[in-house]
């Protein structure tokens, strides 16, 4: 099967852009690395009227890190994330997390924002925003405003983006001294959709955890921030405790189901996420202790 037929228009300016998408609105799909777009586009998941070509817009590219501040433009190729200096010392969980999406065709071509945009809540970039508590900009031609992560995502392929914004870029608050952080999931063969997973930032203040965000992805219709992860804060982290907040947590869980897994198997992945989350924390502060 291939796309539907659709008209073409190649931006050179964010403002070009976005007169562009609001004179299409609805009827547009904005083309950055394409990795997303064109394959839904080939099965007629979704069937455009214009394709407005955003790709050759150099302003919505780079990576820079100013006030506490590490601001990546949404253009810009994981690729590039992944082998970033800046992200690597301001952001090192999504510096590691990048690492596991999808496969080299895909992070040589795909955008973060084109992947943040898209909103696959099987994604490894958006709870990595989640965990992050990182802040997106949306432009339209009225103005630019500052969405959170956790009011950004809602739903599958849904964001909060209105018809005739675009995302221009992601914020992050850079990693502090005392910050600790933990990436990992379950797919089937590295690159692939994950079938659970999580991306955690903690902060330290020996001898406990003061703060942690548990994100977890592939378990719901959204990334999903684990509200079971406050009863791990400002507490010795023993064994019994762990497992009672992983008990709870697999409580808080509404797992979708599809070809790849069931929901109890996501339940039961995502349970064994968060203990090794919390045991390797406590790893930490143990082995500090000593």
């Amino acid at each position: 099967m291939k796309a539907s037929a659709f008209a073409y228009a190649r931006a050179t300016s964010l403002d070009g852009a976005l007169k562009m998408l609001s004179a299409h609105r609805e009827q547009a799909k904005l083309l950055a690395g394409g990795q997303s777009l064109l394959p839904a586009m080939n099965l007629r998941l979704v069937s455009p009227e214009v394709i407005i070509d955003i790709s050759g817009v150099a302003e919505l590219r780079g990576i820079a890190s100013d006030g506490g501040v590490l601001k990546i433009g949404a253009l810009t190729r994981h690729v590039d994330v992944a082998r970033s200096p800046d992200v690597a010392a301001s952001a090192p969980l999504l510096a590691e997390a990048v690492k596991h999406v999808a496969h080299p065709a895909i992070l040589n071509r795909g955008t973060i924002g084109g992947s943040l945009a898209h909103a696959d809540p099987a994604a490894e970039l958006p709870a990595c925003m989640l965990a992050l508590d990182a802040t997106l900009v949306l432009r339209g031609q009225g103005g630019e405003r500052r969405v959170a992560a956790g009011d950004f995502f809602m739903g599958i392929y849904t964001t909060a983006l209105a018809a005739d914004e675009l995302l221009v870029a992601v914020e992050l608050p850079v990693a502090q001294e005392n910050s600790v952080h933990f990436f990992q999931e379950f797919a089937r063969r590295h690159g692939d959709f994950a079938l659970a997973g999580i991306a955690a930032l903690a902060t330290v203040e020996r001898p406990v955890i003061s703060s942690l965000r548990m994100a977890f992805f592939g378990v719901g219709d959204q990334p999903v921030l684990a509200k079971a992860a406050t009863r791990l804060v400002n507490l010795s982290l023993t064994p019994s405790l762990i497992a009672d907040a992983a008990v709870a947590f697999g409580e808080e869980l509404d797992p979708f189901e599809d070809q790849e897994a069931s929901p109890s198997m996501r339940r039961h992945l995502a349970k064994v996420l968060f203990m090794r989350c919390a045991e390797a924390l406590a790893g930490m502060l143990n082995g500090a202790a000593r």
